[in-house]
C-alpha cells in the first residue's frame, strides 16, 4: 500500500490513452497492479495497447470514447462501474493541437480543440466526480494541461486557452472539494515538450470539422511560430517518464505537477508582469 490510498486493484481511467502520455500513464498504473480503463477515439492503437497490457497480466477495459461527447464520457463512466464496481483515478488527458495566429482560427478550430482539450476535462467532471463523492472512497482526479496553461506570449493561442481553462478549472475543482471535505484530491499535469504524436492530432479531427479549401501549415511550425516544434517534441521527455512524475505527486500529494522545472521562469516571469 502506498500513500493517499493508492492500492493494487483500484481502478484507473485514462483518457487518450492509446498513445503518448495517456499511454505512459496506463502503463505505469498496470505495472502498480491497478485495474486500467482506457479511452481513447482511435479504435485500432486502443486494442492493441489492451492486447500488450493484458498480455503482461493486467485487467483492462477498452471504451473507443470522443471526450468532445457528452453522452460518451457518461457512457465511458457507466461501463467502468459496470465492470469494476468503482474508479479510484481518473486521468482527463485526451488533447489535439492545431496553430495559427489566433485571429485566423476558423470556428470548426475553436470547436474542435475547445472540444477535446477543455470540454472533455468537463464532461469527464460532471461524469466522475458525483460518483466518486458516491463512493466514499480515496479518489484522484489528474487533468492534463500544459506548461502553456500558465503562460503568456505569442503563438499556440487556441491551444493555451483551452489548457488555461484546464489549470483554472482544476483549481476551483481543488478548493470545492476541499470545502466538502470530499475524499477526492486534484491534479493538474503542466508537462513541457514530451514525445507524443501531438503534432499529428489532425488525424482524428472529425470531418464535421475540417476547414475546407485551405493549405495544410508546415508541421513543424504548427507550435511556436518559427520554432520547429517536432524536433522540440522528438528531443522531448519520454510519456514513461511523465508517469513517473505523475504518480509520484499522487502519492505525495502535489496539485501542480511540473515535469521541466526550468519553465518556472517563464510563469514567474508571467506572474510579475501580471501584480505590476
Amino acid at each position: 500500500m502506498v500513500e493517499h490510498g493508492l492500492v493494487s486493484g483500484n481502478v484507473a481511467v485514462i483518457t487518450g490513452a492509446a498513445s503518448g502520455i495517456g499511454r505512459g500513464l496506463a502503463e505505469r498504473f498496470a505495472a502498480e497492479g491497478m485495474k486500467v480503463v482506457l479511452a481513447d477515439v482511435e479504435e485500432k492503437p486502443l486494442a492493441k495497447l489492451e492486447a500488450a497490457l493484458r498480455a503482461k497480466g493486467a485487467t483492462v477495459l477498452a471504451v473507443r470514447t470522443d471526450v468532445s461527447n457528452a453522452a460518451a464520457v457518461e457512457n465511458l463512466a457507466q461501463q467502468t462501474l459496470n465492470a469494476f464496481g468503482a474508479v479510484h483515478i481518473l486521468c482527463n488527458n485526451a488533447g489535439v493541437v492545431c496553430s495559427r495566429p489566433i485571429w485566423e482560427h476558423t470556428l470548426a478550430d475553436w470547436e474542435w480543440v475547445l472540444g477535446v482539450n477543455l470540454w472533455g476535462v468537463i464532461h469527464g467532471i460532471r461524469a466522475f466526480v458525483p460518483r466518486m463523492l458516491a463512493q466514499g472512497d480515496k479518489c484522484h482526479i489528474v487533468n492534463t494541461a500544459s506548461i502553456l496553461g500558465l503562460v503568456g506570449g505569442s503563438g499556440e493561442g487556441i491551444y493555451k486557452v483551452s489548457k488555461h481553462g484546464v489549470v483554472v478549472l482544476s483549481e476551483t475543482l481543488a478548493d470545492e472539494l476541499a470545502q466538502k471535505e470530499a475524499n477526492i484530491q486534484v491534479h493538474v499535469l503542466c508537462p513541457g515538450w514530451v514525445r507524443t504524436g501531438i503534432l499529428d492530432s489532425g488525424r482524428n479531427r472529425p470531418d464535421a470539422l475540417q476547414n475546407q479549401a485551405e493549405k495544410p501549415h508546415p508541421r513543424e511550425l504548427l507550435i511556436g511560430g518559427s520554432r520547429n516544434a517536432r524536433a522540440e517534441i522528438e528531443s522531448g521527455m519520454s510519456p514513461t517518464e511523465v508517469a513517473d512524475h505523475v504518480y509520484n505527486a499522487i502519492q505525495s500529494g502535489t496539485f501542480y505537477i511540473h515535469t521541466h522545472p526550468e519553465h518556472k521562469t517563464s510563469v514567474r516571469s508571467r506572474m510579475e508582469r501580471i501584480l505590476e
